[in-house]
C-alpha cells in the first residue's frame, strides 16, 4: 500500500520508526510534564467528585490518562 505524503512531510516508514523509538526527555521538558500532569490530576480529581460512578465516568478518567501521555509525547517527540 503506497501513502502518498506532502512535500516536507515524514514518510510512513520514518513516522513509524519515530513513533516506535524511546525519546528521553530533555531536562527542560520536566517542567512541562510537572505542569500537565497538576493540571490533569485537578481535572481528574473534579470528575471524581462531580460525577457519579460508572462506564461514562471510567471513560472520563481513562481519556484524561491517554490526553496527558499524548501531550507528554507530543513534547518529547518534537
Amino acid at each position: 500500500m503506497l501513502i502518498k505524503i506532502k512535500k516536507g512531510k515524514m514518510t510512513a516508514r520514518e513516522q513509524i520508526k519515530r513513533n516506535f523509538t524511546y525519546h528521553a526527555p530533555k531536562q527542560e521538558s520536566i517542567p512541562k510534564f510537572n505542569e500537565l500532569r497538576e493540571k490533569a490530576k485537578e481535572l481528574a480529581l473534579l470528575i471524581d467528585e462531580h460525577c457519579p460512578n460508572s462506564r461514562e465516568k471510567s471513560l472520563a478518567m481513562t481519556k484524561l490518562e491517554e490526553s496527558n501521555m499524548w501531550a507528554n509525547a507530543a513534547i518529547v517527540r518534537n
